[in-house]
């Protein structure tokens, strides 16, 4: 496969005849399958047969000349917590591949992009039940960041497995899930673009539960414009055409609260080269202080809104098979089962807050930036060895891109800085159902960056 395909490549070579469907889809599982290299550990599942027989039926098609969708022939990759019709979804968990039923159908989402003409190549790793932004899954392993593999780094959670198989070449795009930033986490730690959507934009029938306030389901792949059209596809959206304009005469607001604090000297270093970057191309930086984003500590300090709607969604799993699951994940997910039921409620109307007072005070922005990661991706032994520096890496990882999911917002990281540098993301924000809008804005800037 080609370096780091991106779809619209992929479809040119395919409608020129440069390469075939089949190709596409054979150089994936080349690579999936080296016995030396990470596809062990970034898929828990192929479906091979499958995927061939429909990469040779779309070939035959193209030949035809007969119409496909705008995914025809293209290798997509699947977290494990998307059903796939004939296949378990077993979450990253050990104890649910035991007891799993293959799904009747797929997820919705996974329908309108199969109706589109995507090839799903196979379920992907991931954190067991999708609780954490590290990417470490002590049942299937852990895929390793390619940036320092010597040394052993996280990929990125929960969506490990789904940057893993872009930035690998395993797939060409890859889907994935964002309750505290799990698309957007792992995309910024591999030099990849991500996209967290509005909250509500898209169907989550058949996509496992997280958290029932934030859960959103998102796309990884190798630029803007690839997760613009995943995006629309899953959304049952007619696809635009992208809106790309010079940066001159956008306002964009940078967020000061929280979002800068304790920034890896790398991360700081990266951000602020971009921002001047941006600033020399016209646009007009203001630095922002959102006193309604401290909600989030307070929300924090109360016990989270994820935790009591995982312990609502999965306590009775837990109760059966708990002695199977990731202690980690276990002992953060049972924690929540005490919270008070007035606490919880309290959580959700300071979340309603935050929600309204940020409105009013970024309304005027074209779209708010930030540090995706405030980190760069931790080293994997020092967090296997320490419960606490697991935890408190975990928070420091989750917390820029959370205030994006309390705030129910789009968000986009692109990637920032040298190929072969520090992996470090910006983040682009928008108000609520601005979709396209931060779409639009974020491969505005990624030209910006890159030119």
């Amino acid at each position: 496969m080609a370096d780091l395909w991106t779809i619209a490549a992929a479809q040119k070579a395919l409608r020129e005849g440069d390469v075939s469907s089949v190709d596409l889809v054979s150089a994936a599982y080349r690579v999936i399958e080296k016995d030396e290299g990470e596809g062990a550990r970034t898929f828990v599942r192929t479906f091979k047969n499958a995927a061939i027989t429909q990469a040779a039926a779309s070939d035959a098609m193209r030949k035809m000349h007969v119409p496909q969708g705008p995914l025809a022939g293209i290798p997509i990759s699947v977290k494990d917590l998307f059903d796939v019709s004939g296949e378990p979804t077993t979450a990253g968990s050990k104890a649910l591949a035991g007891v799993a039923k293959p799904a009747q159908q797929d997820a919705l989402v996974l329908a309108r992009l199969r109706a589109a003409g995507a090839i799903f190549l196979g379920h992907t790793n991931m954190t067991e039940f999708a609780y954490s932004g590290l990417g470490i899954n002590p049942h299937f392993g852990t895929p390793l960041n390619p940036w320092d593999r010597l040394t052993g780094r996280v990929p990125g959670g929960s969506s490990s497995g789904a940057a893993m198989s872009v930035v690998e070449n395993m797939a060409i795009a890859a889907i994935g899930s964002d309750t505290g930033g799990s698309v957007r986490i792992p995309a910024a730690f591999n030099r990849l673009y991500g996209f967290k959507p509005s909250f509500g934009r898209h169907p989550l029938d058949g996509v496992f539960p997280l958290g029932r306030s934030l859960d959103t389901v998102g796309p990884i792949g190798n630029s803007m414009a690839c997760c613009r059209l995943i995006d629309h596809l899953m959304a049952g959206l007619p696809v635009p055409d992208a809106d790309i304009r010079p940066l001159a005469g956008f306002r964009f607001g940078i967020l000061e609260t929280i979002a800068l604090d304790g920034l890896d000297v790398e991360v700081a270093g990266g951000f602020v080269r971009a921002l001047e970057t941006i600033s020399k191309a016209g646009a007009r930086l203001e630095r922002i202080k959102v006193d309604a984003i401290n909600r989030f500590t307070d929300i924090g300090h109360m016990g989270s809104l994820v935790g009591p709607e995982a312990y609502h969604a999965h306590r009775a799993f837990l109760m059966e098979y708990g002695d199977s699951v990731d202690p980690r994940v276990r002992s953060r997910i049972e924690a929540a089962a005490h919270i008070a039921a007035a606490d919880y409620i309290e959580m959700l109307d300071l979340q309603k807050d935050m929600q309204e007072r940020t409105h009013m005070a970024t309304r005027n922005y074209d779209a708010i930036l930030m540090p995706t990661v405030a980190v760069v991706p931790p080293e994997i032994k020092p967090l296997l060895a320490s419960d606490e520096l697991y935890f408190e890496t975990n928070l420091k990882v989750l917390r820029n891109t959370s205030i994006g999911n309390l705030l129910g917002r789009p968000s986009a990281s692109i990637p920032v800085g040298a190929e072969g540098s520090v992996p470090v993301g910006l983040m682009i924000m928008g108000e609520y159902n601005q979709d396209a809008n931060v779409l639009n804005i974020a491969e505005s800037i990624d030209l910006c960056l890159k030119s």
